[in-house]
Parts: C-alpha cells; sequence; structure tokens
C-alpha cells in the first residue's frame, strides 16, 4: 500500500498539530519553521485522504501542496480550481480558529474556481476543530 492510499493515523497528526496549537491561540511565539512544516504537512495531508479525488488543489507554500475532492481532473497546466493559503492560515481553518468566510474576506484564503469553496465547506476538520481557542 502507498503511502498516499493509508489513512492518516490520529495520533500522529495530534502530535504534529500540538506544538502549534499555543500560537494559534495567541499565547505563544511562532514556532520554528520545521515544527511549521511538520504541522502543516500532517493536516493537509490528511486532509486530501479524507477528500481524495484531484478536483481541486490545495497550496501551502512553502510546505505543501495537495489535491484534493472527487471529480474531474486536470492533467496539465494551472489547475482550474485551487485554494492557496499561508501556513498560519490552513491551521486557523483546520482547528477552527478562523472561518473559511473570514479568511477569504480577508485575503488569507485566495480561492479560484467553483469548487474551491467545496474545500472551506468540510473545514475546521472533524477531530481537530475547536482545539485550545
Amino acid at each position: 500500500m502507498s503511502a498516499t492510499a493509508r489513512r492518516p493515523d490520529p495520533a500522529a497528526v495530534d502530535a504534529a498539530l500540538r506544538p502549534v496549537l499555543g500560537w494559534l491561540a495567541g499565547r505563544e511565539p511562532q514556532p520554528d519553521r520545521a515544527v511549521l512544516a511538520v504541522a502543516v504537512r500532517a493536516t493537509l495531508r490528511a486532509f486530501a485522504q479524507a477528500h481524495p479525488g484531484r478536483a481541486v488543489e490545495v497550496r501551502v507554500p512553502p510546505f505543501v501542496a495537495v489535491q484534493c475532492l472527487a471529480g474531474s481532473t486536470h492533467t496539465r497546466g494551472a489547475p482550474p480550481h485551487v485554494v492557496q493559503t499561508d501556513p498560519r492560515g490552513w491551521l486557523e481553518l483546520v482547528t477552527g480558529h478562523l472561518t473559511w468566510e473570514d479568511a477569504v474576506a480577508e485575503g488569507v484564503v485566495q480561492a479560484s474556481g467553483h469548487r474551491a469553496a467545496e474545500v472551506g465547506a468540510l473545514l475546521p476538520m472533524p477531530g481537530l476543530a475547536g482545539r485550545e481557542r
């Protein structure tokens, strides 16, 4: 079984997210780059595994980009449905510290293509929502 076909380990996702929760809640300074990278990669890959497909690309530069959501796919050039945000924006969205609507309105998320908003409808991620607000 390939690494992308495995179900995410909830304990591993939790362990990756735990070191950034104080920062998201505004109680601690920003974690170092390596800690952010682990948290972003773990949560975004878990999101993609929970919502498999290649219809929408979600990008959190500089750490990771994944394709998710079932439906039509693209194979060349720029994808028609893209969600992009920064590491803090993604982590706030998956934990429920920030709503999709507020993220789009504040420019934290750039969403293009009519399917991009479907990502927002799936956030925050169950099991991660409401962490240390």
